[in-house]
């Protein structure tokens, strides 16, 4: 085990040199998985969901992302697998990543559970002529540099679990490291820690906080949010805020914004977030907005150290 967390860490410390955006949903915090392949939903059988993100809307080219994912729990051995598709449209090109991701979870003792996960993943760069403006749109070598690409990559991750505790670490796209182009994504990692004590109090709170690295960027999100309960383990409807800036430089949150959720039924969450750039690109964007749908499918009996 100290040997997978000193993994872990070498990970996220290194620092590649690639330009690719990152691809991430605020509404991570509702299902990691997202992040991290070491997440398990471990409270049912099985877990879909369906996401989709409009950043910087109003901004000309401004990206556009769809996400799908699904897992499917085994109790008797601990193990879950499970699914992650999506599509990023940036401009004139479009990434396309299907992961596959196998998770373990060993329980440590009454109060924590370690889970561990890798996947891999198929990925495709491809670019629509149809939108590209140059001067010389007849150059055939322009074009040699616009084709489909396809390529291969990883993940790997970890999150502890306590009774009110969450701590996770994860490192996306680690192939990338040892590519010598930038047209793959970047490698980008994740550390994060979640606080939310369970009570039979009508409302709960949650505090989070979250380091993420990609490329040579640093950035810090920290996130309080309000759980309105049906009873101790069913949720009715949640509301937070949340701030995002990069910690290596000295001025205000350059991004803000609120998240929302309610439960539909037993088994269907609707989540919604929006978030604001107050630096200069705030002149030309109304803000990015993102919504999710998660379906649950035959709740476990609960466990004592489950988070």
């Amino acid at each position: 085990m100290k040997y997978i967390a000193a993994i872990l860490f070498a990970l996220f410390t290194i620092t590649p040199t690639f330009s690719q955006s990152n691809i991430r949903l605020n509404n991570f915090r509702d299902n990691t998985y997202y992040i991290n392949p070491g997440s398990i939903n471990d409270e049912y059988d099985a877990v879909f969901s369906l996401a989709a993100r409009k950043q910087w809307l109003g901004f000309p080219g401004s990206p556009n992302t769809l996400f799908a994912a699904g897992t499917l729990y085994s109790d008797k051995i601990q193990t879950q697998f499970g699914l992650k598709v999506f599509a990023d449209k940036l401009g004139y090109n479009t990434i396309t990543n299907l992961s596959l991701s196998y998770s373990y979870g060993v329980i440590l003792n009454r109060e924590w559970q370690l889970n561990m996960g890798v996947a891999a993943s198929f990925q495709c760069l491809s670019y629509d002529r149809s939108e590209v403006n140059v001067m010389t749109p007849d150059d055939p070598a322009l074009y040699d540099n616009l084709l489909q690409q396809n390529d291969f990559n990883a993940d790997a991750g970890a999150e502890l679990i306590g009774n009110s505790w969450k701590f996770g670490l994860s490192s996306m796209n680690l192939l990338t490291l040892f590519y010598n182009d930038d047209t793959q994504q970047v490698n980008s990692s994740y550390a994060y820690a979640m606080y939310r004590k369970k009570t039979l109090h009508p409302i709960d709170l949650q505090y989070g906080a979250c380091v993420i690295r990609y490329n040579d960027l640093y950035q810090m999100e920290l996130n309080i949010t309000t759980f309105f309960k049906f009873s101790q383990e069913s949720d009715m409807f949640h509301a937070g805020l949340f701030t995002r800036n990069n910690i290596d430089k000295n001025n205000l949150w350059n991004e803000m914004g609120v998240l929302l959720g309610c439960s539909l039924s037993e088994s269907i969450q609707l989540s919604y977030s929006y978030d604001f750039n107050v630096s200069g690109i705030s002149r030309s964007s109304v803000g990015t907005h993102e919504l999710m749908l998660t379906y649950k499918l035959n709740k476990i009996a609960f466990k004592k150290y489950r988070y």
